[in-house]
Order: C-alpha cells, then sequence, then structure tokens
C-alpha cells in the first residue's frame, strides 16, 4: 500500500471516529445546535483537504461514509440514550410525530407526490443557497441537521417497540438514502469546488460529469421510489407499531 493511500485510510478512519463520538459528546452537552456542529466539523475538514488534492472521488466517497456514520451512529444514540432526547433534536419531535401518524393513517406528506416534491424541492433550495456562499460548509451543516432528525425518527420506531429487525430493515426508506447521497455528491462536486478554488487552487480530476449525473440520477430516484414505495412501506410499518 503506498503512502498517500494509508494517509487516507487514516483520514478515513478519524473522520468515522470523530462522527461517531460526536453523539455522546454532543448529548452530553445538551445543546440543539452544538450537536450537528459536532457531526460536521470533521467532515468539512476531510472534505477541503481532499479537495486540494485534486481527490474529488476520495471527497465523494469520504462523505458518503460519513452520511452513513451519522445514520448509524445517531440511531443507535438517540434510541439508547438513557432519556429521552427530544429537546436535543433539531426538528426531531415535529418530524417523528409526523411520520408516526402518516404510518398509523395513510395521511401527510410522505405518501403524497403532490405534498413531498414541494418539501424536497425545498431542501435542495436551501441547500445550494447555503453551500454556494460557504464552500458547502453551511450545507453540510444543513445535511448533519436533516441526517439528525431521520435518526431521531427511525430511533423512535424502536422506542415505540417495533422489533428491531423491522427498524434495522424498514427504518431508513431507500428513498431517503438516495437522497443523503446526492446531498454528499452535490456537496463536494458542484458546490464546494467553486468557492474553495478562490482560495487555494485545486488540483484537476476528471470525474466531475459522472459525478453530478449520479447526483442527478439519485435526486430521481429519490422522487420515483417514494413516489412508488411509500404506500406500502407506511402499510408495512403500521403493522410493527404497538
Amino acid at each position: 500500500m503506498t503512502p498517500s493511500a494509508k494517509k487516507g485510510r487514516r483520514e478515513v478512519a478519524a473522520l468515522l471516529a470523530a462522527a461517531l463520538l460526536s453523539y455522546p459528546l454532543g448529548l452530553a452537552l445538551g445543546s440543539p445546535w452544538l450537536l450537528p456542529l459536532l457531526n460536521t466539523a470533521p467532515a468539512y475538514v476531510v472534505l477541503a483537504r481532499r479537495l486540494g488534492r485534486g481527490d474529488r472521488a476520495g471527497a465523494v466517497v469520504a462523505m458518503l461514509l460519513w452520511a452513513a456514520a451519522l445514520a448509524v451512529a445517531g440511531t443507535l444514540s438517540f434510541a439508547l440514550w438513557r432519556s429521552p432526547v427530544d429537546g436535543l433534536v433539531l426538528n426531531g419531535p415535529a418530524y417523528r410525530d409526523e411520520m408516526l401518524h402518516w404510518i398509523r393513517t395513510g395521511e401527510g406528506r410522505e405518501g403524497s407526490l403532490r405534498l413531498f416534491l414541494p418539501q424536497h424541492l425545498l431542501h435542495l433550495g436551501a441547500f445550494v443557497a447555503l453551500c454556494l456562499p460557504s464552500a458547502s460548509a453551511l450545507g453540510i451543516l444543513l445535511g448533519a441537521v436533516l441526517m439528525n432528525f431521520m435518526s431521531f425518527y427511525v430511533a423512535s420506531l424502536a422506542r415505540a417497540g417495533v422489533p428491531a429487525g423491522a427498524v434495522v430493515l424498514l427504518g431508513w426508506q431507500p428513498w431517503a438514502i438516495c437522497r443523503v447521497a446526492a446531498f454528499c455528491i452535490l456537496g463536494v462536486v458542484v458546490l464546494a469546488e467553486p468557492l474553495l478554488g478562490r482560495f487555494r487552487p485545486l488540483a484537476r480530476s476528471g470525474s466531475r460529469r459522472r459525478c453530478v449525473l449520479a447526483a442527478v440520477a439519485c435526486l430521481l430516484a429519490d422522487g420515483v421510489l417514494k413516489a412508488v414505495l411509500a404506500p406500502t412501506w407506511g402499510a408495512l410499518l403500521r403493522g410493527f407499531l404497538p
């Protein structure tokens, strides 16, 4: 293994460790805004360093692994924390209540393209608007907030008595995973590089077009999968709720 490959592995290992530790630290400190800041800071350092080296693909991989670590660590931390964390997760209780209402009744944004598409476009627009003037720093912070309230909902399924197997299989929906992947790729390729390149020269990399196409494909998959699968998904979860 080359020295650069070893360095890259150590960098990713440190990023994942920081992501895992950010949850017990953030929850123990008791500040709703501090938690996503702790989630975001190490990820942005790795993003900027890899783009500075011209390793666009490596930056994308690091952000995808970071998001996966947040999903796992956030869900487990919120489910197993010694006391309820409702006041420590931004938008967590509101999103949980909306999702549980949808599961129990079939009513709400989750199962209606007409209702969920405007919200998705709003989130995408906010992400882009925050990323461009901050070289993706604020966009990644927004991403951490979104990840956390989705993890809070999944953890709430476990706290509500849904069997662990059902939580693992049905908690994180495939369309939500596609959306997270799209935001990770967009935050690296399209939105971070223009401003970062003004402050420091970025080595050239040839993967930009492929990354953009992958992000667009993930966004389309998000909408299509949600429109097609959400009603069935909700019905399956309804059978597991006490």
